[in-house]
Parts: C-alpha cells; structure tokens; sequence
C-alpha cells in the first residue's frame, strides 16, 4: 500500500556531509509527522530527528547543531542534511512515516522504510 525508500546513504570521511532522502508513494492520503533514526551494529535503533506536517523539528542531542531535518510535503519527500559527520554517526539510517492510507478500509499507520547504510571513516 505504501513504500517508504531511502537514498543518499554512503561512504565519507570525518568531517564530511552526506544528505539522505526519504520518499514515500503508495496509498496515501495525508502525511503526519516523520522522522529518521539510525542504529549501529549491536545498538538499539535510536530516533535522529522528527518533524511534524507543519514543520516542527527535535533532534538528538548527539546530532543538535550537525543535522538538519526537512520535508517536502508535495512531494512527500523527507531528507536529512547530515555535516561534520563523525565515525559515531555509523549505522543504518531508517525513514518514519505516519501515514493516513487511501485504501477501501482507511487507516493510520506507521511505515518504515528498508534504510540506507552510512558509514564515516577515514
């Protein structure tokens, strides 16, 4: 019904910028708030940063400064700027929706999406 897929993800050096996109597409009638979390090997997934339908933002306090969450609501498109990348930023990023569907019974739900890898390493 509804597919979120992240991009962007990839290698890069400390000190380094990767953005991270997030698009979801399928059934859906309206996007609530969204969010990106991560989790490293061996790690609990962990909430990055979460903004709300009308653009409100919280971060973690490990990526307060360094990361920026933005939408894009026509698009329904959700990315992470992510500078002065450190090796403790590692892990899979994974993209959160809450999602009101279209389908014949309705509905709101959580979706997640598969993630992307980064990796920060010299």
């Amino acid at each position: 019904q509804v597919q979120l897929v992240e991009s962007g993800g990839g290698l890069v050096q400390p000190g380094g910028s990767l953005r991270l996109s997030c698009a979801a597409s399928g059934s859906i009638f309206s996007v609530y708030a969204m969010a990106w979390y991560r989790q490293a090997p061996g790690t609990q997934r962990e909430l990055v940063a979460h903004i709300t339908s009308g653009g409100t933002t919280n971060y973690a306090d490990s990526v307060k400064g360094r990361f920026t969450i933005s939408r894009d609501n026509a698009k329904n498109t959700l990315y992470l700027q992510m500078n002065s990348l450190k090796s403790e930023d590692t892990g899979l990023y994974y993209c959160y929706g809450d999602i009101e569907v279209t389908s014949f019974l309705g509905g709101r739900f959580g979706y997640w999406g598969q993630g992307t890898q980064v990796t920060v390493s010299s």
